[in-house]
């Protein structure tokens, strides 16, 4: 709204106010203030006014209605710190009256704008004394009223500490939000912007971690991904290889702003693509965040159809590499509000968000809502004091191992600075509270894949399946320049994790993190067989109970797999190869590893895989790996090979 046509506002409703408003005494100098300062006022000339009104005030302070009339002139100013006071210390001096409705109402708002929650709510209830039901403001003094008792009782229990701003090299911009990180906190990515001027560009910037753990002076991501137009919100991978941005108004948009999707090999990003028609609209697409394995995406539209103006979205990469018509999430995540700047944990189970459509402490404040087993959404839960505010919280990331959170928030108010929208936005820190952190903690697993022969790099799929469910719940590809790789695996889970590349013999992996003692990140390289006569791999995720050949429920990962690779390579011939450790008879060690070898030779063909390309044999103890001298040596010699014949 222009300033003349707000000042012109300001003043009819001033004008207004002053035409149902007597001054509450018959005293002549006070009357001839009065009435100078509403003559000033209907001039437009506020700030004259004002100065009438606080000589009023000084010479009569028991008046409440100057007060009031000098909050109206200095609200419709854009003053709305004095305006606040004003209405509070002028209303503060009068009695109850049904007349100052609306004045009970704009304190009110007034007081929820500085987190006053107290004068908030007393306030909102003077004025549903009187309000019609009918008005549409009461709706609005009925749910505020509500976010008063919310907020007063979640500041008098605070969950966790206050955000701390974040030191340099960081926070040497105007703007600079929506902090990202990658699984190993390597790598910090934000948006950053010089100044509040509209032409100011918006840029992509990321910073690397020390050797001491503190972040790098930042740089532009890439001069591929930055350009003259905007480029902000960033969300990357969990391996960092995986870019999606917003750009607005680029001559291949679909809307106003649209996602756009990077892709990094070696340290080149390539030529940002628009993610098409199935993810973006005619609308407003923006605020992305992708799951760790950078095939899940949930992004924030204004698109028809939603339950209310911003809602949240999630689109998946499919098998033939283009992205599933994006789908809203419904209740409970999206509200008949603003619901906006989503963020998937990245154990994939726990959703962070900003909403104005639930109760909370007035503004924009950050939730969280966990997938429930049926793949719903549970109902959303406040993220309490202070990490939300009155003021309206952005977005918010919380690094994988649950421990550090990051997040963005404008600073105080500076003299000349009366938008809120005009004052710089930080990068902030803090320790994730438990009541706070993912349902699940994450860790990762890194490292390159190489040829086993030539030991070069080479690209390959690495997926990783929860053995408790057979659900493959990440897949991520090998870099071709450098091989590596980055996986993200929860607390509490067991997993296999499959390395694959044409031409080569995949290689089975099993991780257990159901003990939480051994849940560290770790460094792991794979070596890839070429698949040659000769050549076997250990199958490291089959499982027998002891001295038994019944193979347990959680080996159907490892032998869908095996499927698989004998339905890709259909010329190939294999030995299913039975080993145990030294324990027990010689003879009997033979009979249990043959058996164990038949019962992977029956569940493939009993699968379609056809017999004359299958043998199986048990070695018993004849060719261990290792020396059978403690229990971890001979868990390694108790296995299953495949050799290709």
């Amino acid at each position: 709204m222009p300033v003349w046509l707000l000042l012109a506002f300001g003043a009819l409703s001033a004008s207004q106010a002053m035409a149902q408003t007597q001054l509450s005494t018959t005293n002549s100098k006070a009357r001839n203030l009065w009435e100078k300062a509403q003559s000033q006022a209907k001039g437009r000339d506020f700030n004259k006014a004002i100065e009438t009104l606080d000589l009023l005030n000084q010479k009569f302070p028991s008046l409440g209605e100057p007060y009031v009339l000098k909050g109206s002139l200095l609200k419709a100013m854009g003053e709305n710190k004095p305006a606040f006071e004003a209405y509070r210390d002028g209303l503060a001096k009068m009695s109850f009256n049904p007349a100052r409705s609306n004045d009970y109402y704009t304190l009110g708002e007034l007081a929820m704008s500085f987190g006053e929650y107290q004068v908030a709510a007393d306030s909102y209830k003077k004025y549903l004394k009187t309000a019609s039901k009918a008005q549409r403001s009461t709706v609005r003094a009925q749910r505020q009223l509500e976010n008063c008792t919310f907020a007063l009782s979640a500041m008098a229990k605070p969950v966790g500490i206050t955000p701390v701003r974040l030191g340099g090299p960081l926070n040497t911009f105007y703007y600079q939000y929506f902090p990202a990180l990658t699984a190993d906190n390597q790598f910090l990515i934000f948006t950053a912007k010089a100044s509040p001027d509209d032409s100011a560009d918006e840029n992509i910037m990321v910073a690397r971690q020390n050797k001491d753990g503190s972040m790098g002076t930042p740089a532009s991501i890439s001069p591929i991904i930055n350009s003259p137009y905007n480029e902000g919100a960033g969300s990357i991978s969990g391996d960092g290889k995986t870019l999606v941005f917003t750009s607005c108004n680029r001559p291949n948009s679909l809307g106003s702003c649209d996602l756009y999707i990077s892709r990094r090999t070696g340290n080149t990003w390539s030529n940002p693509q628009n993610l098409g028609r199935n993810v973006n609209s005619v609308e407003w697409d923006s605020q992305p965040t992708l799951s760790a394995d950078g095939r899940t995406l949930y992004f924030t539209s204004t698109r028809r159809g939603g339950k209310g103006q911003e809602d949240i979205y999630v689109t998946t990469l499919q098998a033939d590499g283009t992205w599933s018509p994006a789908r809203n999430l419904g209740a409970p995540v999206n509200t008949s509000g603003k619901d906006m700047a989503p963020f998937i944990h990245a154990s994939g189970t726990t959703l962070y968000y900003v909403t104005d459509g639930l109760v909370g402490m007035g503004g924009l404040d950050v939730y969280r809502c966990e997938m429930q087993p049926s793949k719903n959404w549970s109902e959303p839960q406040n993220l309490g004091y202070p990490l939300n505010t009155f003021e309206n919280e952005a977005s918010l990331f919380i690094t994988s191992d649950n421990r550090r959170g990051f997040c963005s928030r404008s600073r105080a108010s500076e003299p000349g600075v009366k938008a809120e929208r005009d004052r710089p936005v930080e990068l902030f820190g803090f320790e994730v509270p438990p009541e706070v952190r993912a349902r699940e903690t994450s860790t990762y697993t890194q490292g390159r894949v190489y040829d086993a022969q030539t030991k070069k790099p080479i690209q390959a799929d690495v997926q990783l399946y929860d053995l408790g469910t057979d659900e493959l719940t990440q897949y991520v590809t090998s870099d071709p320049e450098n091989g590596d790789y980055t996986v993200v695996l929860n607390e509490g889970r067991q997993y296999a994790m499959y390395a694959a590349a044409d031409k080569y013999l995949m290689k089975s992996l099993s991780f257990d993190y159901t003990d939480k003692r051994t849940f560290d990140p770790l460094t792991l390289d794979i070596y890839l067989e070429p698949m040659r006569a000769g050549r076997s791999i250990v199958l490291n995720n089959l499982f027998f109970d002891t001295k038994q050949y019944t193979l347990k429920p959680k080996s159907r990962t490892e032998l869908n797999r095996l499927i698989q690779f004998m339905q890709q390579y259909k010329d190939v011939q294999v030995e299913i190869s039975g080993h145990t450790d030294d324990v027990g008879a010689d003879a009997d060690n033979i009979v249990l590893s043959q058996n164990r070898a038949r019962s992977v030779y029956d569940y493939l063909v009993s699968h379609g895989v056809a017999a004359a390309r299958l043998r199986y044999k048990g070695y018993g103890e004849t060719k261990p790996l290792t020396a059978n001298d403690s229990d971890a040596h001979r868990q390694q010699n108790r296995r299953i090979e495949f050799r290709i014949l």
